[in-house]
């Protein structure tokens, strides 16, 4: 599977390039994620704007980079939905679980809100 990978300074937005987030597609995805989280990224955003549709192994991939991001404090966010994929995320009663936003703008206000929080807190302790 193709995507493209944008690193800014708090966080990486990654890009798949193809409509079905798959299996296939799923599992190189996983891949990025761990590498990324391994690496101590803890912001991610999935950016979905050519994703036309998704499966359970799509999802499952989605969330555990959520886990991943959340295990170093930081979040995981997907961006640019289309309504189908929008929808069946909602079916399947992730939508509250998920953080997702309208566009990469969006998420990168709510990762920078994050690290200002999580620096407040090391400044105190």
């Amino acid at each position: 599977m193709k995507f493209t990978v944008d690193k800014y300074d708090r966080f990486v937005v990654i890009e798949p390039l193809q409509e079905k987030l798959d299996g296939d597609a799923a599992a190189s995805l996983k891949g990025e994620f761990m590498l990324r989280n391994t690496g101590g990224q803890r912001n991610i955003v999935l950016d979905m704007n050519k994703v036309l549709e998704t499966d359970e192994t799509g999802i499952r991939t989605g969330l555990l980079a959520r886990r991943l991001c959340k295990s170093l404090g930081g979040l995981f966010i997907i961006t640019n939905l289309n309504e189908g994929v929008k929808q069946y995320i909602s079916s399947l009663g992730l939508d509250s679980y998920l953080i997702i936003t309208k566009d990469v703008e969006k998420a990168k206000d709510l990762i920078f809100g994050n690290e200002i929080r999580l620096d407040l807190k090391e400044g105190q302790a």
